[in-house]
């Protein structure tokens, strides 16, 4: 508790996000303006967190080698395990949804990718873009997932192939602005006509963003 009190001590509220001291956490850990750290989050080691970045109740990130990145709008929900591997760090990706009681050990996950409830990503295994793991699939060391892949099974692998920039980037956001909500008190952010409205106009804006994406040729809109 006493730890606990001390964190939430050292976030303070500036404009409609917190602001945190990475330095409570250790010397080898950088925050770049994250949405929201849960005081209950416990971070040890060479650790990074990603602008508007949210990580969530009881999530534990362990680097006492290597390091553990965290990219940009990307959440870390409840009861998350993130640790180095042997051998390797941990990296996740921009847009991301790390589900609860997922286990992420020496991986790397691409952009825009999310990652099933009770999922397990052993050491040196890799998904690409655009990717969704489902619950409680297991990639075992040195597993490979291409880009935009549905996974699924223990051990893991990829039954379809199917694009899922949208829907993940549109779940990514769904934890970006809650985690707002969080930092000014509000835990019914997703509740209401109004906020229904909000998300399927934000899917929207993210499907118009993606045919052009797609008529620009950029790689990350490949359907394949």
């Amino acid at each position: 508790m006493e730890q606990q009190l001390k964190r939430e001590g050292n976030s303070k509220l500036s404009h409609d996000k917190m602001s945190y001291d990475a330095k409570q956490y250790g010397p080898d850990v950088t925050f770049d303006e994250p949405a929201f750290i849960h005081p209950s989050v416990q971070i040890y080691g060479k650790v990074s967190v990603g602008r508007d970045a949210s990580i969530w109740p009881n999530t534990v990130m362990r680097a006492e080698n290597y390091e553990i990145v965290i990219g940009e709008m990307t959440n870390i929900q409840d009861f998350v395990m993130v640790h180095v591997g042997d051998g390797t760090g941990t990296y996740v990706g921009a847009n991301c949804s790390i589900t609860h009681n997922v286990t992420l050990h020496g991986c790397r996950v691409g952009d825009n990718c999310l990652v099933g409830i009770n999922a397990t990503l052993m050491d040196n295994s890799e998904i690409g873009d655009n990717c969704i793991v489902g619950a409680g699939a297991v990639l075992t060391a040195g597993t490979r997932i291409p880009d935009n892949s549905i996974v699924v099974g223990a051990p893991a692998k990829a039954i379809k192939t199917r694009n899922n920039y949208v829907a993940n980037k549109w779940n990514a956001w769904m934890y970006q602005i809650n985690a707002q909500a969080y930092c000014e008190g509000n835990h019914r952010r997703w509740d209401g006509a109004d906020f229904v409205r909000e998300a399927k106009d934000k899917m929207k804006e993210l499907m118009t963003e993606f045919d052009a994406l797609k008529k620009s040729g950029a790689p990350i809109a490949r359907e394949e």
